[in-house]
C-alpha cells in the first residue's frame, strides 16, 4: 500500500526571528511572563515613546509568542494590529487568530468568530484552523463534516488536513476510517509529507499494529527521498515496548541514538530516559545520562530521570540526582522536586515529602501541583485529614483559573460533609471563591449540602 505513495518533503519554516528593529519590544514582551497579564498598555506605550511597527514585525511576533506557548498574548498582539493599528488582515492572520481563540476562550468563540470571517478571507486556511480546533477536542463529528465542506470547495489540495484526520482517528481509536483517507490521497495524487508518515506510524502503534508499524518502517527506510529521524525510531520503540519485545524495542532505541543531530538532542534525550526506563535496562539508562546529561540548566530533563529512576524503583538515584539539580540551579523549578515528591507518595514516604516541600518553599512560592500531588498520595492511602489540609494549601496558592483535581476536590468535600465539619467547608468555598473551577464539579455547589446540613445540626441542638 505504501510503496505506491509519493514522498515530498515539506518546505521547512525558519524559526521565528524578530526582526532587531523590534529586539527592545520582544525583551518587554518576554518579560510579561504571566498570561493573564495585558501586553496592549505595553504596545501602546512603545508607540508612545516614538518607535514604529510594520506589519510583518508584528507577525513575527504573534509566531513567536505562540511558538513560545503564551496564547493569550499572541492573541492580544493579533487583536492589537486591527484594533489599534488598523491593519486588516491577511488570510493567514485569520487562521492563525482563529487557532488561538480556540486555544484561549474555547470552541464556541472560535466558532463564531469562524462564521463571521469575510467570505474573501475564508480560505483553505481558515478552514484548516477549524479542522485543527477539532481536532483538538477530538470532535470527531465535527471534523468530518469541516472535511467534507473542504473537499465540496476545492480545499483538500495539500496532505494538511489529511494529517489532521489521521492524527484524529488515532486518538479517537477509529482505525478503520485511516486507510479510506490514504486511497483519497492516492487519488488524487496528494503526497505524503513526514507528517502523514509519522501519523500513521503513530495510529499502528495505538491499535498494536506491529505488522504494519514495520512494514511502514521498512518502507521508509528503503525510499531516499525519506529521512527516518529519531522521533519515528522513538515512536517505534513504544509500538515494541507495548507488546512486550524489549529486544527489538532496545535495537529501535540504539538507531534513534545514532540518528539524533546535535542541535536535537536535548528533546530526544527526555525520550531515551524514559525509553530505557521503560525497557528496564537501568545500566543503559545511567550511560545515556552520563553521556548526554546536560551542561546547562535544563529542568525538564532532571525531572525526567528523576520519574525514570523511581520507575525503575532506584530512589537513592532519583534523589542524589534532584540533589545535583538543587545544588547547582540559578532558578528554582517546582516540576522537579515534583518528580521526586511522585516516588514518595508512591511508596508511602510523606515524612521525607513534607521534609523536602518544607524546605523547598523557604522564600519561594510553590505551584499548587505541588500541594496537589501531596493531598493526592494521602487520598489514596486514606489519610483523609492530611488530604484535605494539603487541599487547601494547595487551593490557597492557586492563580485565578487553576483548576484543583476534581477526584480529590470531591473526595475531600465529601469526608468533610461527612464530619459534619461547616467551618472546614465555609473554609475552602472561601478559598475557592476567586478560582474556575470544572463546572461539572463546582465547589461551590456544595453550598445547598452545606446548607442543610447546618440545618441539621442546629435542629439537633435545639431539641
Amino acid at each position: 500500500m505504501m510503496k505506491a505513495i509519493s514522498f515530498r518533503g515539506r518546505p521547512r519554516h525558519d524559526k521565528v526571528s524578530v526582526h532587531i528593529q523590534i529586539t527592545s519590544l520582544f525583551d518587554r514582551i518576554r518579560a510579561v511572563q504571566d498570561p493573564k497579564v495585558s501586553i496592549s498598555p505595553l504596545l501602546n506605550q512603545w508607540i508612545e515613546e516614538g518607535h514604529t511597527v510594520s506589519r510583518p514585525q508584528l507577525q513575527s511576533l504573534v509566531r513567536a509568542m505562540k511558538d513560545f506557548k503564551r496564547y493569550h498574548h499572541a492573541l492580544q498582539i493579533s487583536q492589537w494590529m486591527t484594533d489599534c493599528r488598523y491593519l486588516s488582515l491577511t488570510p493567514s492572520d485569520v487562521a492563525i487568530r482563529l487557532d488561538l481563540i480556540s486555544m484561549v476562550h474555547g470552541q464556541e468563540q472560535a466558532e463564531s468568530y469562524f462564521n463571521n470571517i469575510p467570505k474573501v478571507l475564508k480560505t483553505h486556511s481558515a478552514y484548516g484552523a477549524l479542522l485543527s480546533s477539532y481536532v483538538r477536542e477530538k470532535s470527531v463529528e465535527k471534523a468530518e463534516a469541516t472535511m467534507q465542506k473542504m473537499r465540496g470547495m476545492g480545499f483538500m489540495i495539500s496532505s494538511f488536513p489529511y494529517n489532521m484526520l489521521i492524527n484524529l482517528y488515532s486518538q479517537t481509536e477509529n482505525y478503520d476510517k485511516i486507510e479510506p483517507l490514504i486511497q483519497e490521497m492516492e487519488r488524487k495524487s496528494i503526497p505524503c509529507d513526514k507528517f502523514t508518515v509519522r501519523n500513521l506510524m503513530a495510529a499502528y502503534v495505538a491499535a498494536s499494529d506491529i505488522c504494519a508499524m514495520e512494514k511502514l518502517l521498512n518502507w521508509m527506510e528503503e525510499d531516499l527521498h525519506i529521512s527516518v529521524d529519531w522521533n519515528t525510531y522513538s515512536v517505534v520503540a513504544s509500538g515494541y515496548l507495548k507488546v512486550g519485545l524489549i529486544d527489538k524495542a532496545l535495537e529501535m532505541i540504539k538507531k534513534m541514538e545514532s540518528n539524533t543531530p546535535i542541535p536535537e538532542r536535548p528533546p530526544a534525550f527526555k525520550h531515551l530516559l524514559s525509553l530505557y526506563a521503560r525497557t528496564g535496562h537501568k545500566e543503559e539508562l545511567y550511560r545515556v545520562w552520563n553521556l548526554y546529561r546536560p551542561t546547562y540548566e535544563y529542568p525538564e530533563a532532571y525531572s525526567c530521570m528523576i520519574a525514570s529512576l523511581s520507575k525503575l524503583d532506584d530512589i537513592e538515584g532519583a534523589e542524589k540526582i534532584f540533589h545535583e539539580w538543587e545544588r547547582d540551579c540559578t532558578m528554582y523549578d517546582f516540576r522537579v522536586l515534583n518528580s521526586l515528591l511522585i516516588a514518595y507518595c508512591k511508596r508511602r514516604l510523606f515524612d521525607k515529602a513534607e521534609s523536602l516541600v518544607n524546605k523547598a518553599i523557604e522564600g519561594r512560592m510553590p505551584y499548587p501541583s505541588t500541594w496537589s500531588i501531596l493531598a493526592k498520595g494521602y487520598l489514596e492511602d486514606k489519610q483523609m485529614p492530611k488530604a484535605v489540609e494539603m487541599l487547601k494549601k494547595a487551593i490557597s496558592v492557586g492563580r485565578k483559573g487553576w483548576k484543583p483535581d476534581s477526584i480529590i476536590l470531591d473526595a475531600c468535600m465529601e469526608y468533610i460533609e461527612g464530619q459534619g465539619d461547616l467551618e472546614e467547608i465555609e473554609e475552602i468555598l472561601r478559598l475557592c471563591k476567586n478560582l474556575v473551577i470544572p463546572d461539572d464539579k463546582d465547589i461551590h455547589k456544595k453550598s445547598p449540602r452545606t446548607s442543610a446540613a447546618e440545618e441539621n445540626c442546629v435542629s439537633a441542638i435545639t431539641t
